[in-house]
């Protein structure tokens, strides 16, 4: 559960934040405010700040924060507190916070929650949404520890198929064949007749691994679809190259898309109106180098892209005639290579 919890909070803190005005056409982005580059103001930079924030979603479904600059409606520095440390009730309709026994002023206090239920003040965690979960993986490891330290069965039976034997003989049978056992390893000689079978259960026939790894497998899938097959856990299905290739995909768009957009909110909300927050999910995808030169020509042929605007991405230098867009099917345009002026030949429709 952990490793869920440590996926989604990493992919989600550590991918790059970008700030934006307006819509469309009028969309233009902006340098990244100083607050928003370290929103507690401790020092530790908005990685550290992203992390404690989604992590407290994920494990508590709530975060909570003394807001040290700004307002409720316009916060620009929080300081966000362990969710545990913190209650909160609805008195004659107004929330009340209360931290470590010391009620806060409302008017300086930041709660943003996940998973909202009608009445309550509070949200829910995956974890308190999917409790039989938890409680079925922790009932079955326990079942399965008592089974094979304290099972009250026998390991083995000794039998003898071509006599009948009184208690007394079973007795000594029994004795001398646990004498030789945990004697020197030496050989059991029991005479005619007798045949030993072990019935201890084994962890694999018992089952009870394969049912820890299915409630782990099901823990980690309490955060999402497609969490516990990145993190390895057995899914009944067979792995292809296809599937391999396309799970990045399916985990962003299934699982990590509605965490970042939740970031994108809390993020939005430190910045002035008309600002936002916009968390490009590029750095997720991670295409190949072939698919990128793929992407790369198809963006140069259909000209949505210029020559700089794909040279700045790979962070390379730009080059004289790169700004035009592509219109002789390659990636220069027609005319000269030095020619950066606009002439006929350079149309944005392409006529001549």
């Amino acid at each position: 559960m952990h490793s869920a919890v440590d996926l989604i909070a990493s992919l989600c803190s550590e991918l790059p934040v970008e700030v934006y005005a307006g819509e469309g056409p009028d969309r233009r982005k902006l340098t990244t405010p100083g607050n928003l580059k370290d929103p507690s103001g401790e020092g530790q930079g908005l990685e550290d700040w992203a992390y404690q924030l989604v992590e407290s979603w994920l494990l508590r479904g709530n975060a909570f924060g003394d807001i040290l600059d700004g307002t409720v409606a316009q916060p620009r520095q929080v300081l966000l507190q362990h969710p545990d440390d913190v209650t909160g009730w609805i008195e004659d309709g107004t929330p009340v916070w209360n931290v470590r026994g010391r009620q806060v002023d409302a008017a300086r206090w930041m709660h943003r929650r996940v998973m909202p239920v009608a009445g309550r003040v509070l949200g829910v965690s995956p974890i308190q949404f999917h409790a039989s979960t938890v409680g079925l993986s922790i009932t079955s490891v326990k079942f399965g520890e008592s089974w094979f330290r304290d099972g009250a069965h026998p390991s083995a039976l000794l039998t003898n198929e071509e006599a009948s034997i009184n208690e007394q003989q079973a007795r000594d049978v029994k004795n001398r064949f646990l004498a030789a056992l945990r004697g020197n390893r030496e050989p059991v000689v029991m005479g005619k007749g007798w045949k030993y079978q072990a019935i201890q259960i084994s962890p694999e026939e018992s089952q009870f691994l394969a049912t820890q790894g299915y409630t782990e497998a099901q823990c980690a899938r309490m955060f999402g679809p497609g969490i516990a097959e990145v993190l390895g856990y057995e899914s009944g299905g067979s792995l292809t190259y296809t599937n391999v290739e396309s799970r990045s995909a399916h985990l962003l768009v299934l699982t990590i898309n509605k965490w970042l957009r939740r970031l994108e909110r809390a993020l939005t909300a430190l910045l002035p109106a008309p600002q936002y927050a916009v968390i490009p999910r590029e750095g997720i995808l991670q295409a190949t180098t072939l698919d990128k030169y793929r992407a790369h020509e198809s963006a140069l042929r259909n000209r949505w892209k210029t020559v700089n605007e794909i040279r700045q991405g790979e962070n390379l230098r730009p080059v004289p005639w790169g700004d035009k867009p592509n219109t002789a099917g390659t990636g220069a345009p027609q005319g000269k290579t030095g020619d950066t002026g606009d002439d006929t030949d350079n149309k944005e429709d392409g006529t001549p």
